[in-house]
């Protein structure tokens, strides 16, 4: 085959450092299109941010020669200083981060998740939520290390 063809999505979940709602609504929606604007530089595919007062996700199109634990070091790195230098001096993301496969049929659906939320979060709690991603995903992990 004289060609290479791939569709990499990825729905990517992190939060704030011990989960503290330091994300606030003034300013949210210009933290979220700056992330977009980093994965862009990063030459990703940003398909659809969103998140809460303590985390985000992130719907994201890569190319097989992107690393995954660099994209989130650079997406947490740039936005950190664009979030301490204009908006909350005390801000840090957290360490570790979830990465979750999308297939293409399964695009639309995430998209539509990660957009919506601040309604998801009027039922469920972040960690709550990250638990039930990590076992639909059937992704091993350990409780202790969770939090």
């Amino acid at each position: 085959m004289p060609s290479t063809h791939t569709n990499l999505h990825y729905h990517f979940v992190f939060s704030t450092k011990d989960r503290i709602r330091l994300i606030r609504p003034e300013w949210k929606e210009r933290l979220h299109a700056y992330m977009g604007g980093i994965m862009k530089n990063l030459d990703c595919v940003p398909l659809a941010v969103g998140g809460t007062s303590d985390h985000v996700h992130l719907l994201v199109g890569l190319k097989p020669t992107h690393r995954i634990d660099y994209i989130i070091r650079d997406i947490k790195a740039d936005s950190s200083v664009l979030v301490k230098t204009e908006f909350e001096n005390k801000f840090t993301w957290q360490k570790g981060y979830g990465a979750f496969t999308v297939s293409p049929t399964g695009v639309d659906a995430v998209r539509r998740y990660v957009l919506n939320q601040e309604d998801h979060h009027n039922r469920k709690t972040f960690q709550e939520e990250y638990v039930e991603l990590l076992n639909m995903s059937k992704t091993p992990y350990d409780e202790k290390y969770l939090w």
